[in-house]
């Protein structure tokens, strides 16, 4: 008899610090699939669940997905989209009969009533289930693991790269452990070290640095008998709840000895070089003094806005290194993404090549990054912003910016759009008309995955703070509920 594996993708990344509360429209803008539907859309792509489902159909597993839903970070996800969201799972548990289930979660949500929102979700199911019922769990490794999801679930492995290229390669590796569990093969239990910092010192980005040696170190001990994954995860930082911080997971045999010291040993490493920084974070005044004596040489300068990516739920909409970037003059640029629903839905109704004055960005918060800058520009492209991705991490993938603009001012295509994403594919420029490839100087919101494709395109990469909600300077934000001390909000002497 076939064995009957329930599966369901419920992922956020929350910003609590972020003012606006994230409802059941901000899943649909970005996924809220059915499970037939997210098969469908989702099934063959570099998703966790086209990784379940290549086991499935290795195993010949009889797997029923009920939902994939996704949000772009923002602020708490609402209770009535929380319930919404966990409702096809529960009743899928509820009124089935399951040999194990397989969740597809960011773990970093955070919820109006529960700080841990995959813990939660995790709580909810195992009321509904045998105790010793075996659960799987895809992580992203920014998520904040906290002691209720490894008591919770037996196997939680994260993804092993930042940017995120391994993500279905992620979920074929739980679902083949899940798979060796509920068939009596193993016995796992998922182990978690932790250090008291808000994140690890490099946001976890394995391109280069300390972490390419600890993933090295990861995958080294599960050769040894027993230990089926080790997952290193960097955290996010802008979730203030007590079990915020980076941690190490060693999924191995239950009563493993020296299962748990593998783990201390990766987290030491972690926390003996939390000040070993990769990044030089510029002011935007000076990127744009950079990007005014730039030459294009071998490639665009590509400056990265680390503090208003919305990948990490900034409001998107800072005004900071824009106004810098037009003070220097700079020209033969593109700028993206400004996120204002207001004035690209003022310029749907613009002819192409219209001269349009606006009032674009800093309305959300300006003391984070800026207020609203007045400029006078050209149409260069209005419409719906869809878009498909070609990139290793989205790639085939179908995307929205909602109502989308581009506005040339100066010299700088300012792509303006109503839905927040993070630049990481190069078709998020492409698609409206943009070639980031054949520009002097690109401007993006963005913090590590950006990398992926325009790594190979950029002249230089640099990365500057415009002092916007996520910024790297921690102090300016008003940390409350985590526990203290930590790490770089308090000192430590060794």
């Amino acid at each position: 008899m076939a064995l009957r594996i329930l599966t369901a993708d419920i992922e956020h990344e929350t910003n609590t610090f972020n003012i606006r509360p994230t409802e059941i429209v901000d899943f649909q803008n970005r996924y809220l699939l059915d499970g037939d539907a997210a098969i469908s859309a989702r099934g063959d792509a570099n998703t966790e669940i086209a990784g379940a489902l290549d086991i499935a159909r290795l195993h010949g597993w009889s797997l029923t997905h009920v939902i994939s839903a996704a949000a772009g970070p923002g602020g708490r996800v609402t209770d009535q989209a929380f319930d919404t969201l966990c409702r096809p799972l529960l009743d899928a548990a509820k009124y089935g009969s399951w040999d194990g289930v397989l969740l597809i979660l960011h773990g970093a949500m955070v919820t109006a009533s529960h700080d841990d929102g995959e813990g939660e979700i995790l709580r909810r199911l195992r009321a509904l289930t045998e105790p010793d019922l075996p659960i799987a769990v895809t992580l992203d490794p920014h998520a904040n693991v906290t002691e209720a999801m490894c008591d919770l679930a037996q196997i939680l492995i994260s993804f092993t790269t930042y940017p995120h290229v391994d993500i279905r390669s992620t979920g074929r590796r739980a679902a083949e452990l899940l798979h060796r569990a509920v068939i009596g093969d193993i016995r796992p239990k998922t182990l978690r070290a932790q250090r008291p910092m808000l994140e690890e010192a490099n946001g976890g980005r394995t391109d280069l640095g300390p972490m390419i040696e600890r993933q090295a170190m990861a995958r080294a001990a599960e050769k040894r008998k027993g230990v089926y994954a080790v997952s290193i995860n960097g955290a996010f930082p802008y979730a203030d709840i007590a079990e915020v911080g980076p941690t190490v997971l060693i999924t191995a045999e239950t009563e493993l000895t020296g299962a748990q010291d593998i783990a201390e040993e990766i987290a030491d490493d972690i926390w003996d070089r939390r000040a070993d920084l990769l990044n030089t974070y510029l002011t935007v005044e000076d990127a744009a003094r950079i990007a005014a004596s730039w030459k294009g040489d071998g490639g665009p300068l590509v400056i990265a806005d680390y503090a208003d990516n919305p990948g990490s739920g900034a409001y998107a909409d800072s005004t900071a290194l824009l106004s810098s970037l037009l003070a220097a003059g700079i020209t033969d640029a593109c700028f993206g993404p400004m996120v204002d629903e207001e004035v690209a839905a003022a310029l749907q109704s613009q002819d192409i090549g219209a001269s349009v004055t606006v009032l674009l960005g800093g309305k959300t918060a300006p003391a984070f990054g800026g207020g609203p800058l007045n400029l006078t520009g050209i149409v260069r492209w209005r419409g719906e912003g869809h878009y498909v991705g070609s990139g290793p991490i989205i790639g085939g993938q179908q995307r929205s910016f909602g109502a989308t603009a581009v506005l040339c001012v100066e010299g700088i295509d300012i792509l303006i759009v109503s839905i927040a994403h993070q630049l990481l594919d190069l078709r998020q420029f492409e698609t409206f008309g943009i070639d980031p490839g054949q520009k002097r100087v690109v401007a993006l919101k963005s913090m590590q995955h950006f990398r992926a494709v325009f790594d190979p395109i950029a002249g230089r990469i640099i990365v500057c703070d415009s002092r916007a909600l996520c910024t790297v300077n921690f102090a300016g934000l008003d940390y409350r509920n985590v526990r203290r001390p930590i790490y770089p909000l308090d000192d430590f002497q060794n």
